[in-house]
């Protein structure tokens, strides 16, 4: 034995090193692609998605040289590029009855204005690549979600850690900068040394040589050459590139080349309109490769954990690009804890980014990867980590999807079935759009019995509502703008206010112990706290974020949703229901007004023959892992009048508690109001995504 314990060392030794090798190659990135094959357009957030005229129409484009091509949309290209930076970590929040609980959970990286208001924080990319506007010592005081400005509409004032009066209103990535000057540095005799920036569009390169030793003027070769060249200023700078040469394209190389020796000081090269452009807080867009400063990411993303996880939505046709940056446990340096992202029953387009990690990729500390979703099919699904998912789900780790649906693009005053009839492939009569079925959603249930129709049964006539009308017609003085849960061709599922409310609970014990210890068995688990969005009642119905000073002597928002529902007299509300629990069925109860139950799982209740099979009840029952939507209608102003209060609760007793105390749990208030003020525009361009924070009049 004696002569083994050298041995045994040096495996363990190796053990270590090998389980160290690759946090050494890890790095913090993001990316946001303003275009795609797909989407070769970028659209702006003003004024945001096309109108949907009919399927996006794709042919195949050729390429020289090689076999075949690639598809590629030739006409009426449908949707938009977005994007959404996330951390994954920990964090702290607190229950109704004042106990503190520690948690792994995901903290937002981007969008915080509108995390702050209740809002997603997926982004257009135009705003999502914005760099902070303020100084770095300004983005330290950023910390903790989101960025101290209580709600987003009470200014980043001193009294709250900011430096001004002015409300807080960026959206964009944290982090973000642009590519650092490259220095080009070479020893020697002939010496030669190569510089190469992946870039976007380059509008000016300098080349300063600096130093002594070179042998003539540096080499510069972009990659792909410029059609126009470049301008030659002397031997010590290349650029600008002129009006025909650089400008308005992709450059993704720039390659200088110095040969020479005894150098001084290492040449530096700056991209961007202006020579310092890439170097100063605001760069250009052209610098914008997906390149982060560590150090605000790591003070805006440690002990950022929110509970719900940060919000997703997009609609239909959209490219997602989501970004999972790893910061580590600050509350357990001892865990090397990777994290992935897994979106929960969505269909996603490869399962490489599953986030599954057996048959995709986990996130190490220290690192960043870009998930890649298509947006295939409108509903309400919820994402979690898949790393160990009892615990991590127990633990927080767990938030809400939803995908808009077409429905909501038709023009104002279109009628729903014509326009999107063509979807099932039924031989409907339509001239405007054209009569092209879409392949990749195409439902005919005549001839495929694994398919159920979503067009009804009959034209109804129902059209696109016109923003200032409720989905029932009547005029409102609320900012709304009439939107559909499904593509349901006849207006069925209309709403005039959404609300995601995320059923999930706590065992304290198991959480005592994940900050201290590796967790206790799971079977073990018993949930003592009963939430709806990370509260319990009556914090549940206090408006805007709600903060935790933490053990880093900082305030955290950790909990910035309220489940206070605010319906405008006349008005329906959808509420996307999901239970995130992974110990407990949970049962929600509507006192005074029914839920209409409209789907389930994301998909419309609806049979093969077009018939609607929704229906009207006064409780739901969800097991974990399953989503519901359902609308409550206050059209009837009679039966719910202006200054009207409802309860949304659980009838499980044991579940409006709080551990050992008899008040708290899952219940909220449902508020018939004149109407729905404060509503704020998202940075996706949706003006009522959600109405969280706004007052009730």
């Amino acid at each position: 034995m004696a002569r083994r314990r050298p041995f045994l060392f040096l495996i363990v030794v190796a053990l270590v090193l090998a389980a160290a090798w690759p946090l050494s190659a890890q790095s913090f990135r993001v990316q946001c692609p303003p275009t795609t094959v797909t989407h070769p357009t970028a659209v702006p957030s003003t004024p945001g998605e096309p109108v949907y005229n009919g399927p996006t129409q794709f042919g195949t484009a050729t390429v020289t040289g090689t076999q075949g091509g690639y598809v590629t949309p030739t006409s009426n290209v449908n949707g938009a590029v977005k994007c959404q930076q996330i951390s994954g970590g920990d964090g702290q929040a607190t229950m109704g009855d004042g106990t503190q609980t520690y948690m792994f959970s995901f903290g937002p990286l981007s969008g915080l204005a509108d995390i702050a208001a209740g809002l997603p924080g997926t982004q257009y990319p135009d705003v999502f690549n914005t760099v902070y506007p303020g100084t770095a010592g300004q983005m330290v005081l950023l910390r903790g979600d989101p960025a101290t400005t209580d709600g987003g509409t009470a200014g980043n004032s001193p009294g709250s850690g900011g430096t001004s009066a002015a409300p807080f209103t960026w959206n964009g990535a944290v982090g973000l900068t642009g590519d650092p000057d490259v220095l080009v540095a070479g020893s020697g005799t002939g010496a030669t040394a190569t510089a190469i920036i992946t870039g976007g569009l380059v509008t000016d390169v300098t080349v300063n040589t600096g130093g002594s030793g070179y042998v003539g003027a540096p080499t510069v070769t972009f990659d792909p050459a410029p059609p126009g060249g470049i301008t030659a200023l002397g031997t010590s700078s290349i650029g600008p590139c002129n009006t025909v040469g650089c400008t308005g394209n992709m450059v993704t190389a720039v390659n200088i080349t110095y040969t020479g020796f005894g150098y001084t000081s290492p040449p530096k090269v700056m991209f961007g309109t202006g020579e310092n452009a890439c170097a100063t807080n605001a760069p250009a867009p052209a610098c914008l490769t997906g390149h982060v400063d560590p150090h605000p990411i790591i003070d805006v993303g440690v002990l950022n954990g929110n509970i719900p996880a940060p919000l997703m939505a997009f609609d239909e046709d959209d490219e997602f690009f989501l970004t999972l940056t790893n910061v580590g446990m600050i509350m357990r340096p001892d865990l090397f804890e990777q994290h992935t992202v897994h979106f929960h029953g969505y269909p996603n387009a490869s399962s490489f980014y599953d986030g599954v990690p057996d048959a995709s990729v986990a996130i190490n500390i220290g690192g960043s990867f870009t998930y890649y979703y298509l947006a295939p099919d409108a509903g309400t699904y919820f994402w979690h980590c898949h790393i160990t998912p009892p615990e991590h789900l127990q633990m927080g780790m767990v938030g809400q999807l939803h995908v808009r649906p077409r429905q909501d693009r038709v023009p104002v005053n279109g009628n729903l079935y014509t326009y999107l009839g063509y979807q099932n492939g039924i031989g409907l009569p339509i001239t405007t759009p054209p009569t092209v079925a879409d392949l990749r959603t195409v439902c005919n249930p005549a001839a495929d019995i694994l398919c159920s129709a979503t067009m009804p049964a009959i034209n109804t006539g129902a059209t696109r509502l016109a923003a200032g009308t409720l989905c029932s017609g009547a005029s409102t003085t609320s900012p709304l703008t009439p939107r559909y849960t499904y593509n349901d061709g006849d207006g069925s599922t209309c709403y005039d206010v959404e609300y995601p409310i995320q059923m999930h609970g706590f065992d304290p014990n198991f959480h005592f112990v994940g900050m201290t210890f590796n967790p206790e068995m799971f079977v073990d688990m018993k949930d003592k706290y009963f939430l709806l969005n990370g509260r319990s009642y009556p914090d549940t119905v206090a408006p805007g974020p709600q903060a935790t000073t933490v053990t880093d002597s900082n305030t955290h928002y950790s909990q910035p949703m309220p489940a206070l529902i605010n319906i405008p007299a006349g008005g329906r509300a959808l509420l996307r229901l999901v239970n995130l629990s992974v110990s407990e069925y949970h049962t929600l109860a509507s006192l005074g007004i029914p839920m209409k139950e409209i789907g389930f799982n994301a998909k419309l209740l609806r049979d093969q023959g077009g018939n609607n099979t929704e229906f009207y009840t006064n409780s739901i029952t969800l097991g974990g892992g399953e989503s519901l939507d359902v609308i409550l209608d206050a059209s009837n102003t009679s039966l719910y009048p202006a200054g009207s209060v409802f309860y949304l609760y659980s009838p499980q007793l044991d579940h409006l508690s709080n551990d050992a105390e008899n008040f708290g749990g899952m219940m909220t208030e449902v508020r018939i109001c004149n109407s729905v003020a404060g509503s704020v525009t998202a940075g996706d361009g949706t003006t009522n995504a959600n109405t969280f924070g706004n007052v009730c009049n």
